[in-house]
Formats: structure tokens, sequence, C-alpha cells
């Protein structure tokens, strides 16, 4: 008797695990009087961002894209290349940290956005970066 022939199972393609290509980001603000003028709804906004590479694959930010918006709900979309001109890699454990600013016609308003990254091994990406508010000192209580 002739048992059959089987070949051997060849398993899908893995996909990439979550945790392989993963950023997290942290914010601190803080106003800026200086270079603020309420009179003229100008109300102006340090952030500090910190991006820490949590995965397991060096990767590059390459661009970003921030939705910025005011009280009035009016808003803002800002994208371009890089932050404060660097496309900074992060190798897994590596930290990179950069301040900006920006500018809202209301003491109170939130930044929200996303990075997109590419990993060494060409695996691209987006980080989400969370929604922060811009806030005028003392006018939350």
């Amino acid at each position: 008797m002739r048992l059959p022939f089987f070949l051997p199972a060849v398993p899908p393609p893995a996909l990439p695990k979550m945790s392989e290509y993963a950023f997290s980001v942290s914010v601190r603000t803080q106003y800026l009087p200086d270079q603020s003028d309420p009179e003229r709804g100008r109300h102006a906004f340090a952030y500090t961002i910190t991006i820490h590479n949590t995965g397991e694959v060096a990767a590059q930010l390459i661009s970003r894209h921030w939705i910025i918006t005011d009280s009035d709900n009016g808003t803002q979309e800002v994208a371009g290349l890089g932050v404060v001109g660097h496309q900074p890699l992060l190798k897994p454990g590596e930290h990179f940290e950069y301040t900006s600013w920006a500018t809202i016609s209301t003491p109170v308003g939130s930044m929200k956005g996303e990075y997109f990254c590419v990993a060494e091994d060409g695996h691209r990406f987006e980080v989400p970066i969370p929604e922060f508010a811009l806030v005028l000192p003392r006018m939350l209580h």
C-alpha cells in the first residue's frame, strides 16, 4: 500500500507585530507671553515633544501632520518633512526631543496629529500624537 505524499505546509508570510514598530510620544506645553498679543487674537504656545522608539526595529521619522484647533473651532493644518529641520533615526530605546511653537486666536485650543515613519527594514507606519491642550495660564480652574 502506498501512502499519500503531502507537501509540507508553507506558512503565510508573517505580518509585522505591532510591537516591532512603535514610538511613544509625550508632550509639555508652555504659554509664550512675549510672542503673544491677546488684543489682536494672537496666543503663542511652545510645545516640547519627546519621541521614544519603544519598538524592536530602528525607524526614522520622515514627516509630520498637525491639526491645530482654537476654542472657536478654527483649525490650521500643518504638514511637512521632519521636525524642526531633523528626520531623526531612532534605534530601539533611543529618544529625540524638540521644541516648537504654534499660535492660535483664542486663549484655549488643542493640537493633535501624526508622524509618518519608515523602519530600517522598509516597513512604513504612522505614530498618532494624542490631542493635547494649549491653555493660557489660569484659564482652567
